[in-house]
């Protein structure tokens, strides 16, 4: 791919955005009701099960990396975006604040460029899709090129569905050959630009221009104290870990357990199918997936552990699904402290639950500042502690949190595929990213009764005090 931008690609940038534009234009007058039967067949043309369960497939294949069998049930998250969607107004007036004089009407943000990763080709359009439907917003999908050919399928059936629905096409578009500069030149051209993906990608989101909205990345970190179901806990990790064989950024990557119970914890962990690795094999297994420069190894990404253990030269027990690493050293120059997108799982131990806050703080100056973490426990004391210390954005608790933390059927965390990771993160929200984050709002204010309160109230003790 070209490093510098040529004439065809900006004439070619230009044509897609105006046809986006276009067909924006002549869907503008759709009221709520038609939006919703709209999203509805959006929704059900990519996820139903026989469809998704194909583009799922097909994008593990293409790219290598993902469970194949488990990517499908994915499609459920697109379910719960639609429940959502369906659940919310989206056209003319939205919310009513009477006592305030406040009216708010929805309107769409435009034309959006979607960059879509290689670890959710077809998930990622899904749901991008159906949040732009119910705002009337255009998407021009720029595809990962490692998973090229499932994005753009994916793409084709959205078209496909518009066309059935007598919808202008150009509503979803894809980029035909990708390339760095041309997505610059979208992102500079459109009015919003949705970034999942690597840092990279958001870093060039964030200086497009254009308002973005970015993920941060992952380093799920778990706390177990001495309340929790250990049998429980270690089922809901071992899911957490194993969802797409650990390709998401919110898959469990280090499990901090109180002492008293981390012998048991060790072995509930075995019984779901953990391998505890030995000292030696775990030199082995850090040389298999960083490089001498200690770069992450793309071969070992997202794919079983026997494949990873093969190149550790570990001989896995065909009954063995995840790696366990004990671990107590915590930095950059430790990196199963970092993030491990696979099913590798480190464990650490806690003498006391201070300590465990402590090893947190750690663990996410490494990485995953603004992402997520989870707690198991029964002490509210502890949950409280956590959530009011911890540099993250969202805190599941008793809950798988890769399965959990972007919205599940029973939690109330809005349904997503993007995840915001605040300040923290270098991202401008910390919200699970959903249907507000694809619309404009216009306030309307009319005068309310004066609410004015006196100075007396407003500066308390200090009100008549000392003059500076």
């Amino acid at each position: 791919m070209g490093k510098e931008l040529n004439e065809e690609q900006i004439s070619y940038a230009e044509e897609i955005v105006n046809k986006a534009r276009s067909a924006m234009a002549a869907i503008a007058d759709y009221g709520q009701e038609k939006v919703d039967r709209l999203c509805q067949a959006v929704g059900w043309a990519v996820s139903n099960e026989k469809t998704f369960t194909r583009l799922a497939r097909m994008g593990v294949e293409e790219s290598g990396i993902g469970d194949i069998e488990g990517r499908p049930a994915k499609r459920f998250k697109v379910h719960g975006v639609l429940r959502d969607c369906l659940r919310q107004k989206s056209v003319g007036i939205v919310e009513e604040i009477p006592e305030r004089g406040i009216v708010k009407y929805a309107k769409p943000a435009g034309v959006i460029v979607s960059l879509v990763p290689t670890t959710n080709p077809a998930m990622t359009p899904a749901t991008t899709a159906v949040f732009a439907t119910k705002a009337k917003d255009a998407v021009i999908f720029c595809p990962h090129p490692r998973a090229l050919k499932t994005i753009r399928e994916t793409v084709e059936v959205l078209r496909r569905v518009l066309e059935d629905q007598g919808v202008p096409s150009d509503l979803f578009q894809c980029v035909n050959r990708p390339s760095f500069p041309l997505t610059n030149e979208l992102m500079a051209r459109c009015d919003l630009v949705m970034a999942t993906g690597g840092a990279a990608m958001v870093k060039a989101a964030y200086s497009s221009g254009t308002p973005a909205f970015g993920v941060g990345a992952g380093n799920a970190t778990i706390i177990i104290d001495e309340t929790a179901d250990i049998d429980v806990a270690a089922n809901y990790v071992k899911l957490s870990k194993m969802n797409d064989n650990g390709s998401g950024c919110s898959a469990d990557g280090n499990v901090l357990v109180a002492a008293a119970i981390y012998d048991d914890f060790l072995k509930a962990l075995q019984n779901e199918g953990g391998y505890l690795v030995t000292d030696e094999e775990k030199k082995r297994l850090a040389a298999a997936m960083w490089n001498e420069k200690g770069v992450r190894t793309i071969d070992t990404v997202a794919c079983p552990a026997v494949k990873i253990a093969e190149k550790g030269d570990i001989s896995l027990p065909s009954d063995r699904l995840f790696l366990i690493v004990r671990q107590e050293d915590i930095g950059p120059e430790h990196p199963f402290s970092g993030e491990k997108l696979s099913p590798v799982l480190a464990v650490y131990k806690f003498p006391n639950f201070e300590n465990a806050l402590e090893k947190m703080q750690k663990i996410f100056q490494v990485g995953g500042r603004g992402h997520s973490c989870s707690i198991y426990s029964h002490n509210d004391a502890h949950i409280d502690r956590l959530a009011s210390t911890a540099p993250v954005s969202r805190i599941m608790v008793r809950q798988p949190t890769s399965l959990a933390n972007s919205g599940s059927f029973t939690n109330g965390m809005p349904m997503t595929a993007s995840l915001g990771c605040g300040f923290w993160g270098n991202n401008v929200t910390n919200e699970n990213i959903h249907l507000k984050h694809y619309l404009n709002y216009t306030w309307v204010s009319r005068p309310i009764p004066e609410d004015r309160p006196a100075e007396t109230e407003l500066f308390g003790e200090f009100y008549g005090s000392k003059v500076y």
